[in-house]
């Protein structure tokens, strides 16, 4: 059967390859939002304070697995922050006992709580030598962080003078260029096959930067890195359906209360986890491209970090509009979900 005229299908369980959960009220809210569908995820260390050590990233671990309802099954694969400071010692030890499946580069100032990354990155490759002996992969968001630097060209001046040159000095590093947005990262990978792979995140398939600022602002848009030019939009479509296993899905599902989003200097971030998969599923279907769903959010992630896909599987339907909620509530208030912007006639069913 042609993939347009698929109304049922059955994929293994998918896995969200970056994913924020925060703390407390929000951690015990949004969690079950991503459990309900996705059987693991690589969870983001840009608490306050950072989780920067092995020790912290194993009670991070334990908080999250007390706050999984009782019947969901769900694996948080835990990262370590990367700091000036980090000792390639503990991560070694924190790979080795698996509690850390990966480091997360940030540029000083790239994102929210990103005060801590690095400045200098002559600093940390001994850490990044030694994750390229015991094959760690290090988790990147790609950008420059320089005020003169355009903010749709920070990933393209990111990868040219810094990530370039970090991969010429550390070829055995497996690198993720996590949430690309534009059509020089999409071919960077493709032109790059040793060691390198690329999340890309629901919101960037679906979103241009018109979204953002044509008709007035929408603060339920703004992330970092920002979406760009239609054109980005569509190079990040075509290499999700593609089939290329050096693509696949991290969410960057990102919670930040209404309050925190709607001010003067509002936070960066979007809300996936709870449709994600139903806006996949239509982003797929309308590009012709269902049977790829299955590899672009269960199969290439895994692949590149060398788990086994997950044995159980999911049935998406095709029907009736799914009526998601406008915003979850957490103890921390009311957290907006991501709206497409058209009706979404996929949905869960098993």
């Amino acid at each position: 059967m042609p993939d347009k005229n698929l109304t049922s299908l059955t994929i293994r369980r998918p896995d969200d390859w970056h994913l924020h959960l925060r703390d407390g009220a929000m951690l015990r809210a949004v969690l079950p939002e991503t459990a309900r569908d996705f059987a693991r995820a690589i969870v983001m260390p840009n608490l306050v304070p950072p989780v920067v050590t092995g020790a912290q990233a194993a009670a991070y671990r334990d908080r999250i697995m007390a706050a999984l309802p009782e019947g969901m099954d769900f694996t948080p694969l835990m990262t370590l922050y990367l700091t000036e400071a980090t000792d390639p010692a503990d991560v070694r030890a924190a790979h080795a006992a698996g509690i850390a499946t990966a480091v997360k580069l940030y540029p000083a100032g790239a994102t929210t709580n990103s005060a801590s990354g690095v400045r200098d990155f002559e600093k940390v490759r001994p850490v990044l030598e030694a994750m390229a002996e015991i094959g760690m992969p290090l988790c990147v968001h790609g950008e420059v962080t320089n005020h003169d630097i355009d903010i749709f060209d920070r990933e393209a001046v990111f990868i040219d003078k810094i990530l370039k040159p970090l991969r010429k000095k550390v070829p055995d590093l497996k690198v993720v260029m996590e949430h690309v947005t534009t059509q020089d990262a999409v071919d960077y990978v493709r032109d790059n096959p040793k060691n390198l792979a690329a999340t890309i995140t629901t919101h960037h398939l679906i979103i241009n930067r018109n979204h953002i600022l044509a008709g007035g602002i929408k603060p339920h848009f703004y992330c970092l890195p920002v979406a760009k030019r239609e054109t980005h939009r569509i190079a990040l479509v075509q290499a999700a359906v593609s089939g290329d296993k050096r693509f696949f899905l991290g969410t960057d599902s990102a919670p930040h209360t209404d309050d925190a989003k709607l001010q003067s200097c509002g936070c960066a971030g979007i809300f996936t986890a709870t449709n994600t998969m139903s806006c996949l599923a239509e982003v797929f279907d309308v590009a012709g491209a269902l049977r790829k769903l299955e590899a672009f959010t269960s199969l290439n992630g895994p692949m590149f970090y060398g788990l086994p896909p997950n044995e159980a599987t999911i049935t998406l339907t095709k029907g009736d509009p799914v009526p998601y909620p406008d915003r979850i509530e957490t103890g921390d208030g009311p957290v907006t979900l991501f709206n497409p912007g058209f009706d979404l006639h996929w949905r869960v069913t098993g």
